[in-house]
């Protein structure tokens, strides 16, 4: 017991040592890089100069990867690795190959021949040979731990298995002391019967193995003792019985023995004949196996899980290894498929249109430039190349100040300068990478100077478009009622009689009617003030809930309010009222008897959402492309304002309108963006 305590410690408390690892190079000063990369205090590196003086280090020291030259004089790298790989102790050792001379594909596949499982080109990544070397490391201590494992385990199972033969036997010996001193066993059962299987003498033992006492048994039958013997016919047992102990004389052979109280054991019977005065006379020994047979099921249960627990680990590492290959197969299309990224990128890099340039985040020098970056702005590559960016020629067109490059910039329009001192137009756009490992900032940049006066050109030309339609607009609908106050005016001058009240009535209904179309016309002002404040939309709709419910009942119509939970936002109440109504009561408009209007608001990407359906005929194309147009309505009655209010509430508001209309209605769908930079602006 003690001895197996101290073989568990033993292996529990074995120190954890430094991983050795081999560099093999004839160049010292390839050695010395190597050993700047691999600098661990977890790593015990060892240096070689040749082929030989690595199989020497080898048959001193176990290494967990060796990293091989190719070129080296007297034993080259690949006849290195085949002798490696020839002796059993070593086979398993990772080869990893490291050459500047030689990068064809006949020597890469030479290497893999060898038993390499890496086969790098200097210059190499150091980072990336540094993270290989850790893996196999990290396999190589985990081989270990399950060697050690293993041996820890079955050190255990054997001092067991051995410490329950050691108790039986001791059994065994003192069970044959016994024997010899006294003559007589006083464990085993020793009964003598005849020919015909009647029992002729027993001994005490008889009592304490089987319950019976002696005279019980005198002249029965010998197979009453047992409940089967190994070939036993139940038909005929006691034929069977006497011809199998004919057959067996001399020999041990196994039963199962019968109490008297009916229960079994396992026995092993040994059969001995003699004959005394012409009568044939046999001797029988009876010995309980019972705890000999439990020890050898423990042991075959043992013996069985040992099998499944070397299977099962026999598995794994089947599976680690075809992990592992499969790993190396996936970097090595990884690599391939950087190597063809980087390509297409450098392609792609160089023929855009766009403006395209790499700066460094540390010191922000300019780290490369495309063409169109040198035709647009004018300068040479060398003058650019390793040079300083100036900000100050990229100036935000919202704020006029220079651009912040310490965060990813998506289509932002800007300004910027040429080399000759020309401003021009673009939209910037920036994504942050990594380059060896260098962090760096890559800048597109779209030119849309053209269109920018393009754009403005057009702008100009829309403006004094809606000027002549506006001033159309006016004329047509204040000359109306001015007309109507004119006539009576010229009436009343004619004639001396006073104006009745209800020309009086019409007179003023006419004035109001144009000071009303002068009132809307004026909520079209870019530069009207918004009293906003953070507040919830669905408030606003509860309040308005009435109104529109009464309008919707005095037309024999219904309306429907689908509120549902939304944050707060920065609204101008008057404002918004206004919008409502109008959209909800051109809905109304729309539908004929027992419509039904429906007033939704949800959250939905970062915008509240204020949907208003009706179930009218929808809006025809021709239509749809003139709403918001001041002056422009298909109401008998209407002045053409409302829904251009609405629009210029939405702009001043950050929103926008979509209409989606069809044969069984339209939608209005009003969206507030939560940005807090629009919101509280």
């Amino acid at each position: 017991m003690i001895h197996q305590k101290n073989s568990i410690g033993k292996l529990n408390s074995l120190p954890s040592k430094k991983v050795n690892i081999l560099m093999v190079d004839d160049h010292p000063e390839n050695l010395l890089a190597l050993e700047a990369v691999l600098l661990s205090p977890n790593y015990h590196l060892v240096s070689a100069n040749s082929g030989k003086e690595a199989l020497k280090c080898m048959l001193k020291q176990d290494f967990a990867v060796i990293l091989l030259d190719v070129q080296m004089p007297g034993l080259n790298g690949f006849e290195t690795a085949k002798l490696i790989k020839a002796r059993e102790k070593t086979r398993h050792i990772p080869i990893i190959f490291i050459t500047a001379i030689s990068q064809d594909m006949e020597h890469v596949h030479q290497g893999y021949a060898a038993g390499a499982i890496d086969y790098i080109f200097k210059p190499f990544h150091p980072e990336t040979l540094k993270q290989k070397i850790e893996q196999f490391v990290k396999i190589h201590r985990n081989h270990k731990e399950n060697m050690i494992q293993t041996k820890r385990e079955r050190t255990v199972e054997l001092n067991e298995v051995n410490k329950k033969l050691d108790r039986t036997t001791l059994n065994l010996r003192r069970t044959e002391a016994l024997s010899k001193v006294i003559g007589e066993t006083i464990i085993d059962t020793i009964l003598t019967f005849d020919d015909q299987g009647a029992i002729l003498s027993v001994n005490p033992a008889i009592k304490t193995m089987f319950g019976y006492k002696a005279e019980e048994l005198i002249g029965k039958h010998v197979v009453m003792l047992f409940l089967k013997l190994l070939g036993d016919n139940e038909r005929d047992l006691s034929f069977s019985f006497l011809s199998t102990i004919k057959q067996s004389v001399g020999k041990v052979i196994e039963s199962v023995g019968l109490r008297k109280d009916e229960s079994y054991f396992h026995v092993d019977i040994l059969i001995g004949e003699t004959t005394v005065e012409n009568q044939q006379i046999f001797v029988c020994t009876i010995r309980d196996v019972t705890e000999r047979k439990q020890i050898e099921e423990i042991k075959k249960l043992q013996f069985n899980n040992m099998e499944h627990i070397v299977e099962k680990r026999t598995l794994e590492l089947i599976r680690t290894n075809e992990k592992l290959q499969k790993e190396i197969e996936e970097r090595k299309i990884i690599a391939d498929h950087l190597y063809r990224s980087q390509e297409r990128f450098q392609k792609i890099f160089e023929a855009s249109p766009c403006l395209m340039a790499i700066f460094s985040q540390r010191d922000l020098t300019y780290i490369e430039v495309n063409t169109s970056w040198l035709n647009f702005t004018g300068y040479h590559y060398d003058e650019l190349v390793k040079q300083k960016i100036n900000l100050k020629d990229f100036v935000e067109e919202s704020t006029g100040k220079p651009i912040n490059l310490d965060r990813s910039i998506r289509n932002k329009k800007i300004s910027y300068q040429t080399k000759n001192g020309d401003t021009r137009d673009g939209l910037l756009s920036t994504e942050m990478i990594d380059i060896h490992p260098e962090p760096c900032t890559l800048i597109v940049l779209t030119d849309i100077t053209e269109r920018v006066h393009l754009e403005k050109e057009l702008s100009r030309l829309d403006r004094l478009n809606l000027i002549g339609e506006m001033a159309a607009g006016i004329a047509h609908e204040i000359r109306n009622p001015m007309t109507t106050v004119q006539g009576f005016l010229q009436l009343s001058r004619n004639n001396s009689d006073h104006l009745s009240t209800e020309i009086m009535d019409l007179m003023l209904e006419e004035l109001n009617r144009a000071n009303s179309i002068i009132t809307e016309f004026l909520n079209l002002a870019k530069n009207k003030i918004s009293m906003k404040k953070k507040q919830n939309l669905n408030t606003i709709l509860n309040a308005l809930s009435p109104l529109i419910q009464a309008e919707a009942m005095r037309s024999s119509k219904h309306v429907k309010f689908d509120l549902n939970m939304c944050p707060d936002i920065f609204l101008d109440q008057k404002e918004i009222r206004q919008l409502i109504l109008n959209i909800a009561l051109n809905g109304l408009d729309a539908m004929s008897s027992n419509g039904k209007l429906t007033i939704k608001t949800y959250t939905e990407k970062q915008a509240v959402i204020l949907e208003i359906k009706d179930q009218g005929q929808g809006i025809s194309p021709d239509v749809l492309q003139k709403l918001g147009t001041p002056f422009f309505t298909t109401k008998e009655k209407g002045t053409g304002l409302g829904l251009a209010i609405c629009y210029s509430i939405a702009k001043r508001h950050h929103a926008e309108i979509e209409i989606v209309t069809g044969d069984e209605g339209t939608i209005f769908a009003i969206r507030f963006s939560l940005n807090p930079c629009l919101t509280n602006s």
